[in-house]
């Protein structure tokens, strides 16, 4: 039928859905010839759900499926960096790209592309013909750049979230309504196509200044109108720039077509021809759906393929809009899902709770799902109220089973190794069901999983990856306990309430689990998550339960101590200043030093007010001494307020003990963070860090022990990037810090002076971080020609660490990650960035492999030493980036040391054999700053 008034088009974007099957499904390959087919597989699904499901009065008339045809197009002659920054395509999913296209054609849909276009030109033609003919439009995908042409007929459809996007949906994701998106883009620019738009300026800014003045050419015209004085400056001096991006985001609806609207009627597949694309792929179960609803016989095909550690196609997901969620209120209920879960063999828990502080919250109720779109919460704790739950009575709500009851049913479970426990931050909920007596093992952790593969790229948080992998957006947390002064806890939400939000909880994770475990193999990181993330989820959790004692007595005295220093640095401030001010006050700072003093460097913020940060006056103290003592007043202030003072509260009342967190998925190279309190920032180098270390105290009878990699990433360096004076050093134990001044500046070891040995200790340690000669001369407080020298010098003794660099990057900006040498990745997404970005991810890609390298061997460390220390008086207590606390029974320290020195040292092997050894230094004491 010709194209016209009540015609209805759908346009699907074909990039979309096949990278949608790449992401969702486990990998796998054809057996007869081992091709990988994964993605081509989740296309045809796609494919046939879309076929399947348009039927009716509203079904299509007019369908094609839009591809992407190469790389290059018009626009990369207008901006050769467009498009620059996007990662390499898979290599597994570069074969199969040419067999999505063949499956579009198998199943009888238009399959359509052109040399030199992108598809969402293409579709924006197509649309803007339909809707001149008087058709209807609905174009399938997400993609934000095609909302530009939404409305008079043309729709958008969100298969993933079965969300149709009007012009409302426009308005609502950019804030302006179609008409104007492209204006808002042009502004805001996009970072995944590397448009450069306005810097500093974001959708929501982009979106409120073309609200006000109507259209983007009219913005820039009047941009000298604009009060913000940064705002308007960058206008004025990137309107080039903004509309260069403007002519990049907009799409062409007039893209020379070889085909016509006429030629995308629908049509029904034609069984055979169908029939023996999908034998050819080996796709059984497509095949036997297709042919039984067909009527006919299924052709016979090979075994499934077992490349993969997975089920040749992932379960079906129903769409979360229809799960099922239940609460658990009667004794036969729970029983029900215990028997699910011993059948199925896995469940995805997460606990409900008072709090986030894991030693003091309460246990409100516990989620169970076992299968995606079915779900369960279990309430134990909530409290009756009146209202909205707001007025707690004290007493429990109706409708639940004894505390005692459910964890007395479930700890058979939890605790059951053949039942796999999946969560989502499983460390949290591992340790508030310690606290109740229930050991869980063995578990998944989808946070880990999702970090062991995309560190570097995005959160691992439960709404990010459900949102990013499941097009699903969460109850917020805030719909339910409020927020502010009227927040209330988990056990004042009705239980009805309630079971939408925990319910859903442990759904999502499942979801996510059966999405992003199989990947793991694909990523070709399954023996990190295996081996260095999973195993240490217990370990951190009786860890973090364990705590340290910390004396409250010895905090007050060092914070009174503390006191009298900043008062004496203050009155040595105002005399180097000839006046008063308040020391605290960086405005006030700002005009003594560069008002009052004249000294140079000084920049004024939005407020018209100084800016003093550290580096500022880093560069000041090589001048002046003023900048030197208020940097040191600052030091100390912020040990007191951070530490000293903050510490005491930490103090858990029952335990009299200080219990941190630590974040396994915290940083991108693998290092842990420690939070509630932070243990790790504690300064090391100076008197007073050293004497906070005092207040952490072994218990009665017992000894701190502290021992401490020696150099460790230096040892890495040498062996990373074979330098062979570094490694002879090394090996024969020499000061690397006197024997690198030696190469550096030629002076025998016999003469090595202090000031010598601790030029070449910062120039050692600042080349991993990629130091500057503008670094290292505010480190050393010397003149930045001169530590431009030492660099210059250190690269001309040492040319592998230069190669090592280079190599790295050039690594780094091929494949858009580095590796360290356990095999962990480490992303790299700003690698090929312009501008300020650029020396700061090129300076984090070189340390990576490093830093990321130490932090996986302290990691094996950890995993190893809990067996090795089980027959001793012994438990480890802290980790503190190379070093690791104990605390033992008095008497037993040289045990303790000779094992766990043993199972540092050798940590590496036999993953990798280092060609430098790995050293331990150990010490005892009554308290921390005894035993480092």
């Amino acid at each position: 039928m010709a194209f016209g008034k009540g015609c209805h088009l759908h346009l699907i974007d074909g990039s979309a859905f096949i990278f949608r099957a790449y992401h969702a499904l486990p990998p796998l390959t054809r057996k007869s010839d081992g091709l990988p087919i994964g993605a081509v597989s989740g296309f045809c699904n796609m494919l046939h759900r879309y076929v399947e499901g348009n039927t009716g009065p509203d079904a299509p008339t007019h369908v094609a499926v839009i591809f992407d045809k190469g790389s290059h197009t018009f626009r990369n002659d207008l901006y050769d960096l467009y498009k620059a920054n996007r990662e390499a395509m898979p290599e597994d999913l570069r074969p199969q790209i040419p067999l999505t296209r063949e499956a579009t054609i198998a199943f009888n849909i238009a399959c359509k592309e052109m040399e030199g276009f992108e598809a969402d030109d293409i579709i924006a033609t197509l649309a803007c013909q339909a809707r001149d003919a008087g058709g209807r439009v609905t174009i399938i995908s997400s993609d934000k750049d095609l909302m530009q042409l939404v409305g008079d007929g043309v729709e958008m459809l969100d298969a993933m979230k079965n969300l149709r996007i009007d012009r409302d949906g426009v308005f609502e994701k950019f804030g302006v309504f179609p008409e104007r998106v492209v204006d808002v883009q042009a502004l805001a620019g996009d970072s995944v196509d590397n448009v450069p738009g306005a810097p500093g300026i974001g959708v929501k800014t982009a979106a409120l200044l073309i609200n006000e003045y109507g259209d983007l050419d009219t913005l820039l015209a009047r941009a000298e109108e604009i009060k913000q004085p940064k705002r308007r400056q960058t206008l004025i001096d990137n309107a080039e720039q903004i509309r260069l991006s403007r002519r990049l985001v907009q799409l062409d609806c007039d893209t020379p077509l070889d085909f016509t609207l006429d030629d995308l009627e629908v049509q029904d597949p034609v069984p055979e021809v169908l029939l023996d694309f999908l034998t050819k792929m080996e796709f059984r179960t497509l095949t036997k759906r297709i042919s039984d609803a067909i009527g006919v016989e299924a052709p016979a095909i090979p075994e499934p393929s077992v490349a993969a550690p997975a089920e040749a196609e992932a379960p079906e997901m129903p769409p979360m809009d229809t799960a099922a969620y239940a609460a658990v209120q009667d004794s036969a209920a729970l029983q029900h899902w215990i028997a699910r879960i011993r059948e199925v063999g896995h469940v995805a828990v997460d606990t409900e709770t008072t709090g986030l502080n894991e030693m003091r919250a309460d246990l409100v109720g516990i989620c169970l799902a076992v299968t995606p779109g079915e779900a369960c919460y279990i309430p134990i704790a909530h409290r009756a109220g009146e209202g909205e739950g707001l007025f707690d009575t004290g007493e429990l709500a109706a409708g639940q089973l004894p505390m005692a009851e459910v964890l007395d049913a479930l700890k058979p479970v939890f605790e059951d190794p053949s039942i796999l426990k999946i969560g989502q931050n499983m460390k949290y909920d591992a340790k508030i069901l310690a606290r109740y007596g229930i050991d869980v093992a063995p578990i998944d952790d989808t946070m880990l999983i999702s970090y062991a593969q995309h560190a570097g790229e995005h959160g691992h948080g439960m709404d990010t990856l459900s949102d990013r992998y499941l097009g699903h957006a969460p109850i917020p947390i805030k719909d339910l306990l409020g927020s502010g002064k009227s927040m209330i806890t988990f056990d004042r939400v009705p239980i009805e309430d309630a079971v939408k939000y925990a319910a859903e909880d442990a759904d999502v994770t499942l979801r996510l689990w059966h999405v992003l475990k199989p990947q793991l193999h694909r990523k070709k990181v399954t023996t990190v998550y295996e081996s260095l993330e999973r195993p240490l989820v217990p370990v951190l959790a009786r860890m973090e339960m364990a705590g340290i004692k910390v004396n409250r007595d010895t905090l007050s005295r060092m914070s009174n101590a503390f006191s009298q220093t900043m008062a004496g640095l203050e009155a040595e401030i105002h005399a180097l200043a000839g006046e008063t001010f308040n020391v605290g006050s960086p405005a006030q700072v700002g005009e003594i030093l560069f008002d009052r003093m004249g000294l140079e460097g000084g920049k004024k913020g939005k407020t018209g007010k100084y800016s003093t940060p550290a580096d500022v006056l880093e560069d000041l103290a090589t001048e002046h001494d003023l900048a030197a003592r208020i940097l040191d007043w600052r030091q100390v202030s912020k040990l007191k307020s951070t530490y000293t003072d903050a510490l005491q509260e930490h103090i858990n009342p029952e335990t009299g003990r200080v219990h941190t967190s630590y974040s396994i998925a915290g940083a991108n190279t693998g290092r842990l963070a420690s939070t509630d309190p932070n243990l790790q920032n504690i300064p090391v180098r100076t008197e007073e860090g050293r004497r906070i270390r005092e207040a952490f105290v072994a218990d009665e009878g017992k000894v701190l022990l502290s021992l401490d990699y020696s150099q460790i990433e230096l040892r890495i360096l040498a062996h990373i990037a074979g330098i062979d004076a570094l490694k002879e050093a090394f090996r024969d134990g020499q000061d690397i810090h006197a024997a690198t001044a030696s190469e550096m500046f030629n002076v025998p070891l016999a003469e090595m002076t202090p000031d010598v040995r601790r030029q070449a200790k910062a120039i050692n340690f600042g080349v991993i971080y990629g130091i500057s000669g503008f670094g290292l001369a505010r480190n050393l407080r010397i003149p930045r020609a001169e530590a431009q020298g030492f660099i210059d010098r250190y690269f001309e003794r040492f040319p592998g660490i230069r190669d090592y660099m280079d190599d790295t990057v050039a690594f780094a900006k091929e494949h858009g990650h580095v590796q360290t040498l356990f095999g962990r990745r480490i992303n790299t997404p700003e690698i090929n960035a312009r501008g300020p970005h650029a020396g700061f991810a090129r300076r984090a890609a070189i340390n990576a492999p490093i830093q990321g390298t130490a932090a996986d061997v302290i990691r094996r460390a950890m995993i190893r030493m809990e067996d090795a220390i089980a027959g001793l008086p012994a438990r480890m207590l802290l980790q503190v980036h190379d070093e690791l606390i104990f605390e033992v029974d008095a008497g037993a320290e040289d045990a303790v040391i000779a094992i766990a020195r043993e199972v540092m040292e050798g940590a590496a092997d036999p993953a990798v054999k280092l060609s430098v050894p790995l050293v331990v230094d150990a010490g005892k004491g009554a308290n921390w700053a005894e035993a480092h």
